[in-house]
């Protein structure tokens, strides 16, 4: 099972979160919730992605792209801001051709929202901050 090494915001201890669980991760230590934030590629992006109990952040990228290198750090500031509310899910679009077909991933990063397992928002292209979280947060209220 595909599992990341996560440190607690709260109280600095790592964790090891695993891609696909039921509820949401915990720290072991303080019980408060990390970050969850996982890969995803061909072979198991449903299991994380479209089943999560959570809504679900994907984020298509690859090691080359210049604007993937400025989104991320954004993402990951997301994903600690709605601990416990997202799972942020990363998919390297050179190493997951299945999945780049399927989305129809023709520029990176593209960014999409999946909610109970239906893409609820999607979006091409580096954004500054200010509008990717009013995005992220648009696509989470409707």
């Amino acid at each position: 099972m595909n599992k990341a090494i996560i440190q607690c915001p709260h109280c600095g201890k790592s964790n090891r979160v695993p891609a696909v669980a039921e509820g949401r991760p915990r720290c072991g230590n303080c019980h408060r919730e990390p970050p969850w934030v996982v890969e995803a590629g061909d072979d198991d992006f449903t299991e994380i992605a479209e089943r999560s109990g959570v809504p679900v952040l994907v984020d298509f990228w690859a090691v080359w792209c210049g604007p993937c290198r400025m989104v991320s750090p954004v993402l990951d500031q997301l994903a600690h801001e709605r601990a416990g509310q997202i799972k942020l899910v990363k998919v390297d679009v050179d190493h997951s051709p299945q999945l780049s077909a399927r989305f129809g991933i023709q520029a990176v990063p593209t960014l999409m929202v999946i909610v109970d397992g239906k893409i609820v928002a999607r979006q091409a292209g580096a954004a500054p901050a200010p509008a990717l979280r009013s995005w992220l947060e648009g696509a989470l209220t409707n």
